[in-house]
C-alpha cells in the first residue's frame, strides 16, 4: 500500500537560499515545457520531451544544478495537470487553459526513486538530497521497517517552513476483512455534532471561533500596510500562519477521529456526501465548508483499507427522513433535531435516527455475513455526547 508521511525541515540560510534557486529554476522549467506544447500542432508523448532535457541543459546553464530526476518531475507535473485539465473539460466544465506559474504559485520539487536519502549525521536526523546537501528534519514518527521510500517531495508552506513529503510503498499483504464482521457502526455527519454514530457516541464538532478571530485580525492589519513593504512581508507570513494552524488542528481532529472507527470496528458505513455541491449550497457554506467532511471520508476510506475495515459509503438521500424502524418517510425542517414516526410512533434524535439507516445501506451494500440487527429500539443505546477537545487530546473519543 501506498503512503505519504510528512515531516518538517530545518534548513540552515545558506541551504534555505539554495532550495529557492531549486524551486525558481523547476518554475522556469515548468513554463518553458508548458509554452512548448502550447505551441506544438501536436502534443508529444511525455517521454519524447523529457529526451530533450540533456540537450537543453548545454544552452540553460542553471539546468544543472538540479538533479536529473527533478527536472523530469517537472515534466511530468505539466502533463498531469494537463491530463486534469482535460478530464474537467470532458466532464463538462467550463475551464480555460493552464497557465504560467508565478513564484507563489510554484512551490515544490519533487526527487522520484533516486537523489535522496535519510541519514544520522552526528546523532541527529537529516534528509540528503543530491545537489543541495544534507538538512536536518524533524522525524516526529518513524517510517515502517517495511516500507521502501519511492520519491521525497520538498516544500515551503506560505508560512515560509519546509516541509518534505515521503511517497513509499509499505510491503506485505493487506489484512483480510472479516466475512462475518461482528463490530459494525453506522455514521451520521453534521455540524454541530461531527459525528453521531449508532452506538450512541455524538462528537461535537471543533470551535474555531478564537483561532478565526485571531485570522481575521492579523488580516485587518495586514490590509493597512503598504504591498510588498517588509511590515506587509512580515504580517502576510503571520496571516498564513494563522490559515496554517486552523488546517493543522483541524487535520489532527479529523486523523484521530477517522483512526478511531477504522480501528474499533469491522465495518464503517457513512454517506457518500458531495461534498463540494453541498459547499455551494447557499446559506451557512461557512461552515459547511470548515467541516471538511469530504476530507474526513478520504482518510477513513485508507484507513479502513489499512486496518482491514470493511467500508461502505451509502447513498444519503432520504436517510434523515426515513424511519428507522418501520421505514416510512417523513419531511421535517433542518431545526427540528427529533424524528417522531407519524406511523409507528418511534421516537429518536435525529442524526441517530440517520446513522441507523446508514448502517442498513452499509451492510446491504458490503453484502458480507452478519447477524440479523435488532430492531432498533431494542438496539439504541444511551447517547454519549463527547466534546472534540477530547478527541484531539487524547486521539479517540472514549480515551
Amino acid at each position: 500500500m501506498h503512503y505519504n508521511y510528512k515531516y518538517r525541515l530545518d534548513p540552515p540560510e545558506a541551504l534555505t537560499e539554495t532550495l529557492l534557486h531549486h524551486v525558481d529554476t523547476c518554475r522556469q522549467l515548468y513554463n518553458h515545457v508548458l509554452h512548448k506544447l502550447t505551441e506544438a500542432d501536436e502534443i508529444p508523448a511525455r517521454y519524447k520531451i523529457q529526451g530533450t532535457l540533456p540537450d537543453l541543459k548545454e544552452w540553460w546553464g542553471e539546468l544543472n544544478d538540479v538533479h536529473s530526476k527533478v527536472l523530469q518531475m517537472v515534466v511530468k507535473r505539466v502533463y498531469d495537470n494537463l491530463s486534469t485539465l482535460k478530464a474537467q473539460k470532458e466532464s463538462g466544465r467550463a475551464v480555460g487553459m493552464l497557465k504560467w506559474k508565478p513564484p507563489r504559485e510554484y512551490r515544490s520539487f519533487t526527487y522520484n526513486q533516486s537523489g535522496f536519502k535519510l541519514k544520522n549525521t552526528s546523532g541527529r536526523p537529516t534528509l540528503w538530497l543530491s545537489k543541495i546537501g544534507e538538512i536536518p528534519i524533524h522525524l516526529h514518527r518513524d517510517i515502517p521497517e517495511n516500507a521502501t521510500i519511492k520519491q521525497v517531495t520538498v516544500k515551503q508552506e506560505p508560512t515560509g517552513e519546509w516541509f518534505a513529503t515521503f511517497g513509499v510503498n509499505v510491503d506485505g499483504e493487506t489484512p483480510e476483512k472479516p466475512e462475518n464482521p461482528e463490530r459494525v457502526v453506522g455514521i451520521d455527519v453534521g455540524i454541530l455534532k461531527y459525528t453521531h454514530d449508532t452506538d450512541g457516541t455524538a462528537v461535537e464538532s471543533l470551535d474555531f471561533s478564537d483561532e478565526r478571530e485571531r485570522l481575521e485580525r492579523a488580516q485587518r492589519e495586514l490590509s493597512r500596510k503598504e504591498h510588498g513593504s517588509n511590515n506587509w512581508e512580515q504580517q502576510r507570513k503571520a496571516v498564513a500562519q494563522r490559515h496554517a494552524d486552523l488546517k493543522r488542528k483541524r487535520r489532527d481532529f479529523l486523523h484521530k477521529l477517522s483512526n478511531y472507527y477504522a480501528e474499533e470496528y469491522d465495518l464503517v458505513a457513512v454517506e457518500n456526501l458531495d461534498a463540494k455541491g453541498l459547499i455551494e449550497l447557499p446559506g451557512n457554506s461557512r461552515n459547511r465548508a470548515g467541516a471538511s467532511w469530504g476530507t474526513f471520508l478520504r482518510m477513513l476510506e485508507y484507513k479502513c483499507e489499512r486496518e482491514g475495515t470493511h467500508f461502505a459509503a451509502v447513498n444519503p438521500r432520504g436517510t434523515t427522513r426515513e424511519c428507522a424502524s418501520c421505514g416510512t418517510e417523513t419531511d421535517k425542517s433542518l431545526w427540528v433535531r427529533e424524528h417522531s414516526c407519524p406511523t409507528c410512533g418511534f421516537e429518536i434524535d435525529r442524526d441517530a435516527n440517520a446513522a441507523w439507516n446508514v448502517l442498513s445501506r452499509g451492510l446491504e451494500q458490503v453484502g458480507v455475513g452478519h447477524s440479523e440487527l435488532p430492531p432498533v429500539e431494542t438496539a439504541l443505546p444511551v447517547d454519549t455526547t463527547v466534546p472534540a477537545k477530547r478527541v484531539v487530546e487524547t486521539g479517540s473519543p472514549h480515551r
